[in-house]
C-alpha cells in the first residue's frame, strides 16, 4: 500500500455499477477520449463538501444499488444523492450528512427508492492512480477507476483512502433546500443551440411546452426523451464537438441528452444544451419519469453555475 494511503473498504458484494469519479478528464477530447466524471455533479460535490475534501476528490458513484462494503478502518464518510435504501450495520444510513463508520462495520446499498445514483465520499478521498490526469472511470474506454483500467467494482476489491489533508468541513449536514426530492417533476434549463433556428415552429413549441418521458435507454452516455417528434430543416451536417448536456435530435425526432460518457463528436442537429446542474438532475431521473425543458439565457445560467462552484469550493475552517 502506498504510504500516503490508508485502508478503506472491502467490497463484499458488487452492485451493477459502482465507479470512482473525480471531477472528470479534461484536455483530451481531441484524442477521442471523453470526459467521465460524476453524472450528478451536485450530489458529488456535496458528498466531498461534507466529508471535508477539496473539489475534485474521488468519490464512489453507486448506480441502482446492490453494493455492500465493509470498512477496514475507522472512517469519516458522507453519502448524498439518490435514496438507495442504504443501511449502516442494519440501521438506516444517514443521508446528506457527515458521520463515522467503525472498522468492520458494513454499508449496504439496496434498490432505488428516490433517484438512481448515490455518492459515497470518505475524508481524504479515495485513492487511485490517475489515467490521463484523472481517476474518472469510463468503462467503455478502459480508463480510470480504482485500478486505472476502467473496471467496475467486483467482490473482494479493496478501496484505499488518501490521508486527509488539514482542510475540514465547516458543515455537518447539507441544508434541506440542497437535498433534492428526485421523484418530483424535473424542469431542465436548456440553452438554445446553434441549430435551434432550423427547427420548425411547431417543433419548438412542442419542445418547451410538452412533457417528455425518460426512456429506459438511458445510461452514463445519454438519456433519450420520448414525446412529440421534433423536426429540423437540416437533413445532414458535418460532425462537431459535443459538450456535456448537449441535446441532439436524430431523424426519429426523439431528443437525446448527452451526459458524461458521451462520444466526443456528433452529427445530429442540436436543440440546445442543458446546464450542468440540469444535466445532473436528469441523471437522477428513473425510466418513465416526466420532465420538461425550459429555455434559459447564458448570462443567468453562467451566474448560477459560478455561484454553485463558489459555494462548493468555499474555504473551510
Amino acid at each position: 500500500m502506498n504510504p500516503a494511503t490508508t485502508s478503506g473498504f472491502r467490497v463484499t458484494r458488487a452492485g451493477p455499477l459502482a465507479l470512482l469519479q473525480d471531477a472528470g478528464r479534461f484536455g483530451v477530447r481531441h484524442l477521442g477520449v471523453t470526459q467521465g466524471g460524476p453524472a450528478d455533479i451536485h450530489a458529488w460535490a456535496w458528498a466531498n463538501r461534507l466529508a471535508g475534501n477539496r473539489w475534485g476528490s474521488p468519490v464512489l458513484e453507486i448506480t441502482f444499488g446492490g453494493l455492500e462494503l465493509q470498512a477496514e478502518a475507522d472512517l469519516t464518510i458522507a453519502v448524498t444523492g439518490a435514496d438507495l435504501s442504504a443501511k449502516h450495520d442494519n440501521q438506516p444510513l444517514p443521508m446528506w450528512r457527515r458521520f463515522r463508520v467503525g472498522k468492520g462495520e458494513r454499508l449496504v446499498f439496496g434498490s432505488p427508492a428516490n433517484g438512481l445514483r448515490t455518492y459515497l465520499a470518505v475524508a481524504g478521498g479515495f485513492s487511485a492512480e490517475p489515467a490521463l490526469g484523472s481517476v474518472a472511470c469510463v468503462v467503455r474506454e478502459h480508463l480510470g477507476g480504482f485500478d486505472g483500467q476502467g473496471r467496475r467494482l467486483a467482490a473482494d476489491d479493496r478501496l484505499t483512502v488518501a490521508a486527509p489533508d488539514p482542510v475540514h468541513s465547516d458543515i455537518v449536514e447539507a441544508p434541506p433546500e440542497e437535498q433534492p426530492d428526485y421523484s418530483t417533476p424535473a424542469v431542465l434549463d436548456l440553452l438554445p443551440g446553434a441549430q435551434i433556428s432550423d427547427f420548425f415552429g411547431r417543433s419548438l413549441y412542442d419542445a418547451f411546452n410538452a412533457e417528455w418521458r425518460v426512456d429506459d435507454r438511458a445510461d452514463r452516455m445519454g438519456v433519450r426523451l420520448l414525446g412529440p417528434s421534433l423536426h429540423c430543416r437540416i437533413e445532414s451536417m458535418v460532425s462537431e464537438g459535443i459538450s456535456l448536456g448537449a441535446v441532439q435530435v436524430p431523424p426519429d425526432g426523439q431528443p437525446i441528452a448527452l451526459l458524461n460518457d458521451r462520444q466526443t463528436i456528433g452529427g445530429y442537429p442540436r436543440l440546445g444544451n442543458l446546464t450542468p446542474l440540469s444535466a445532473s438532475r436528469l441523471a437522477q431521473c428513473v425510466p418513465g419519469q416526466r420532465v420538461r425543458l425550459r429555455p434559459a439565457g447564458m448570462e443567468r445560467a453562467s451566474r448560477e453555475h459560478q455561484a454553485f462552484i463558489r459555494k462548493m469550493t468555499a474555504s473551510r475552517t
